[in-house]
């Protein structure tokens, strides 16, 4: 059994790093005050700016980025682990990666994730977006496993349109992970439609806590995201959440025996079954 506070950070990221930057601290130094062990920020916490030209010119690389450099420095200061939720990193090759990043208590970088899923949509009222024409799309899923004073968690890495697709956190359940991460810049728009039930699914069908923290309200760059940053357990149930948009924090108490005892009531992960498509009708036909 595993039990520590966990955090969710609530953010209205701007054009500028330095302004962020001096968001997270703020908040994490409050969400620490509360008694945080495990702290999380949304995606795109270092800078949100769809200008490309403006956002390439204040990148940086991994190595000298402002923000993961502040977040290393905050998670040893407290003694926490710190989960930056996302951040745009400057590439050898010229592009750009959406990378999550999680600290441990003495600052050393414990994991890496780039965002899988580019978010290349058109929703109506003519929003659209196309994540691929900047970012490059990672290939590989991340698990991180966290020793807490009262013992290790495992910890499993999507950011935000990741969510979409089950079968990136059913790979991470059946590797163990205990704790779903999440961190988001959900728009207004599909946030209203889908967010709670898409995060309430994952961990309802995986047995696992989620942990999303969202960006939220009218950003300088003219886009609008939804907020509600929540921790969710492995029944569904949500246990703390941010209502609406503003910046803020949430906690909640993560405690493992809750993991066990789901997915011993409801053993999905362990009966799930292969299985071979049969194609009839017009189906088949269209096969030949």
């Amino acid at each position: 059994m595993t039990t520590f506070t966990a955090a969710v950070l609530q953010m209205r990221s701007g054009t500028e790093p330095e302004t962020n930057v001096a968001a997270l601290t703020a908040l994490v130094e409050a969400a620490v005050a509360k008694g945080a062990t495990y702290i999380q920020s949304p995606e795109m916490t270092g800078m949100l700016c769809r200008d490309r030209a403006t956002l390439r010119e204040r990148l940086r690389p991994e190595a000298s980025d402002p923000v993961l450099a502040a977040a290393s420095g905050l998670a040893r200061r407290h003694g926490v682990f710190l989960h930056v939720g996302s951040t745009a990193i400057a590439l050898d090759d010229g592009q750009v990666a959406n990378r999550a990043a999680l600290f441990g208590p003495d600052g050393a970088r414990l994991a890496a994730y780039d965002k899988i899923h580019m978010f290349d949509v058109d929703l109506d009222n003519g929003e659209s977006w196309r994540e691929s024409a900047t970012y490059r799309p990672g290939a590989s899923a991340a698990l991180a496993d966290l020793a807490m004073a009262s013992g290790p968690v495992r910890l499993g890495f999507a950011v935000c349109y990741d969510m979409r697709f089950p079968m990136l956190f059913r790979e991470e359940a059946l590797a163990g992970a205990e704790v779903l991460t999440v961190p988001a810049a959900f728009t207004r728009q599909t946030g209203e439609a889908h967010w709670h039930v898409l995060l309430r699914a994952r961990a309802i069908e995986n047995g696992a806590f989620v942990v999303a923290a969202a960006q939220g309200g009218v950003h300088e760059d003219g886009r609008e995201t939804y907020g509600h940053s929540i921790i969710i357990d492995p029944w569904g149930r949500v246990l703390a959440e941010i209502d609406g948009n503003e910046p803020g924090l949430a906690l909640a108490e993560i405690d493992t025996t809750l993991v066990a005892e789901t997915r011993r009531k409801i053993p999905n992960l362990m009966n799930t079954r292969p299985f071979e498509m049969r194609l009839f009708g017009r189906a088949a036909e269209a096969a030949e």
